[in-house]
């Protein structure tokens, strides 16, 4: 018997079953057991069955954030990512399928109407996986969140802080002011509001009010004082709505003050003098005996514990002319003790009248300059702590700072950032016909040049703060308005590595997060 042998392709042929498709008659692979082909699975079976084709989302057009359910709204804009994620998680029975690939498909800006582009993969049959493809459109809804709802009614701030300080003139605040802005401090806030002896601040939550009060306790001297206002009750939740704020006060002592502390006080800070001159203000206030160059910092708790205030400020100094300045080689810091001759400005060429003080101006006093101090021997003080000083230990003067000699200047080549520049509009348009708010409008002015001139004199001042180049060149002019004048203006000046390009810190803020 002759036997032949089988090919193995036909025995391959043999072994696998051969059906015809269902659908389209197409031979197929029996084996998978399926009836149907995969291209016509693709056509009669549909994965994306309960998935919706059209979806709406929910957009605040004043604050222009889209609403991310259940209750927080999020600001994203045209197809981004952002937007891309939040009209993914509104599409209903996703999660049914595998998302592949998602993308938009441009719509006119204005027609309200957002398209997305999905492919999803999906088990049509056992065993089989197919993918599709398919469009979702978007209708934007417009309504109103309840942040921007809260801001017409008379419920838009939820806490305030109130700062206050008990003293005649802004210096403080005008430098505080520049604290904040430095440190982006102001983000958080509704709204700023200018008020007697200080600024309110107003905020949205209680969180950014803590927020601001521990930023001031990190940079000034303070105390502070909470309270709340029940604004609504809810009797069967047990829910209240409450109004909260914090009353947070400022030392009375300012910078250049003179002061006399207690005589304990004085002793438990190093035995320093109790006659002394405030010389810095942070989060600490540190005192300067003018004629031994000792320095004592006092922190705001011991300060509050038994309070006191200043003897004397800047407004009671007087101009004095130096005669002569003779060093005794000790310095401390930027001071130098000397031994200075001065003579009231008021009493040249009518009387001899001279004073001898031990000052620490001695590094930038030179004869014939111009000194501001405290005239002791010539002035009645209402304070219980001066009358029980020694009167031998007293010093008829007491020099503070060096008065330059100062042209007018139209403008600097530097500039500061102001934080309420719309209560600076709203006061330069009203018609300052009484002669008290004329008064106030000069008083303001002339705090503002003071700060700025304390900038110009004072370099360790200048690194805690943000100034900025200005545009304009500056034109400097005498008293009598010619654009030249005799004297020299020996002002100290600004160096321009000091100073920040406005512009590349724009583009920084552009490329962070952004802000409220």
């Amino acid at each position: 018997m002759n036997y032949t042998p089988l090919d193995h392709n036909a025995m391959h042929n043999h072994q696998a079953a051969t059906v015809l498709c269902c659908n389209c008659g197409v031979p197929m692979d029996g084996s998978t057991g399926l009836v149907m082909c995969y291209d016509c699975i693709k056509l009669n079976v549909d994965i994306t069955a309960g998935i919706p084709r059209e979806a709406h989302v929910s957009f605040c057009r004043n604050c222009e954030r889209f609403l991310q359910p259940p209750g927080q709204w999020v600001r994203a804009e045209l197809e981004s990512r952002e937007l891309l994620a939040l009209c993914l998680r509104r599409l209903k029975g996703l999660n049914k399928v595998r998302l592949v690939d998602a993308s938009f498909i441009w719509t006119e800006p204005h027609s309200r109407r957002i398209r997305v582009k999905l492919t999803v993969q999906g088990e049509a049959m056992s065993n089989t996986i197919i993918q599709q493809t398919f469009e979702v459109e978007y209708v934007v809804v417009a309504m109103q969140c309840a942040d921007c709802a809260r801001s017409y009614t008379t419920n838009t701030w939820r806490a305030t802080v109130q700062i206050r300080q008990k003293v005649s003139h802004k210096r403080t605040f005008l430098y505080l002011e520049q604290l904040i802005l430095k440190h982006r401090a102001h983000v958080d806030t509704i709204n700023i509001s200018e008020a007697k002896d200080g600024l309110d601040f107003f905020y949205g939550q209680k969180n950014h009010a803590v927020k601001m009060i521990d930023f001031l306790n990190a940079v000034i001297p303070i105390k502070y004082k909470k309270s709340e206002e029940l604004v609504s009750q809810d009797t069967h939740t047990g829910a209240s709505t409450y109004k909260f704020s914090y009353s947070v006060e400022i030392v009375p002592i300012c910078r250049d003050d003179l002061v006399v502390l207690p005589k304990k006080l004085a002793k438990s800070m190093g035995q320093i003098s109790q006659f002394v001159l405030c010389s810095k203000i942070s989060n600490t206030i540190q005192f300067l005996d003018p004629t031994t160059l000792q320095t004592a910092d006092l922190s705001a708790p011991v300060y509050w514990r038994a309070a006191f205030e200043s003897l004397a400020d800047v407004s009671q100094l007087v101009e004095f002319i130096v005669l002569d300045v003779d060093p005794t080689g000790y310095s401390h810091g930027r001071w130098l003790l000397a031994d200075i001759t001065v003579a009231r400005a008021s009493d040249l060429g009518v009387n001899d009248q001279v004073y001898f003080v031990r000052s620490h101006l001695g590094g930038i006093c030179h004869a014939g300059d111009s000194v501001m101090g405290y005239f002791i021997a010539n002035s009645n003080y209402n304070s219980d702590l001066f009358d029980g000083l020694n009167n031998d230990y007293v010093p008829d003067v007491v020099l503070v700072k060096k008065q330059y000699i100062r042209k007018t200047r139209k403008n600097r080549n530097w500039k500061l950032k102001r934080m309420a520049r719309e209560h600076n509009d709203i006061e330069a348009s009203q018609d300052y016909s009484s002669r008290q708010q004329k008064q106030e409008m000069e008083r303001a002015e002339k705090d503002y040049e003071l700060f700025l001139q304390e900038l110009e004199e004072d370099a360790e001042m200048r690194q805690t703060i943000n100034m900025y180049k200005s545009a304009q060149q500056p034109q400097v002019t005498n008293e009598g308005g010619d654009m030249e004048g005799n004297e020299e203006d020996d002002s100290p000046q600004i160096d321009i590595d000091e100073l920040l390009d406005e512009l590349d810190e724009m583009t920084l803020e552009e490329g962070s997060e952004p802000q409220v």
